[in-house]
């Protein structure tokens, strides 16, 4: 009777491919008002050694505090609405992005996030290069106006 051979291979059933559907995102993520994040990719929900994804809801008129996030890069996909980004040691420097856009943050940026419209929120997917959610909060005057409906930001602030 023939004996099985013991395997190398991984068991790929339970350690490969994770599919997170759309309704199973985490919200339960630090948040900031005027915006809505969820997490969808980190090492506590499928295991990732080194990325961490999800999403973001920027609501009309919202602005975060100048910050940056230590040693981590950033990518941002635009999926609707339209992002402004103010980055430099004075946030000196401003663009846009809109749907398909990717924005892409290095490390140790001082940057902003905007929702560039009043009355429209933005929809983002966002990848980051590490699990922590570092956030270094800078003191930095922002040339933005005020958002019309002032809001508390205990995430960035």
């Amino acid at each position: 009777m023939p004996t099985e051979q013991p395997t190398n291979e991984p068991d790929w059933q339970q350690h490969g491919l994770r599919i997170v559907r759309a309704n199973h995102l985490d919200t339960n993520t630090p948040q900031t008002p005027g915006m809505t994040r969820a997490e969808a990719i980190s090492h506590a929900r499928v295991g990732a050694q080194r990325l961490w994804a999800g999403t973001v809801v920027v609501h009309p008129d919202a602005k975060t505090g100048p910050h940056h996030h230590g040693e981590v890069e950033t990518v941002i996909y635009i999926v609707r609405g339209r992002a402004r980004f103010r980055w430099g040691a004075r946030l000196e420097f401003v663009d846009e992005a809109g749907p398909g856009d990717f924005v892409y943050v290095p490390p140790y940026v001082p940057h902003q996030e905007l929702n560039a419209k009043k009355d429209e929120p933005v929809e983002a997917v966002i990848v980051r290069s590490g699990q922590e959610p570092v956030v270094v909060n800078l003191d930095i005057p922002s040339p933005e106006p005020n958002p019309t409906t002032p809001q508390p930001d205990p995430f960035h602030s």
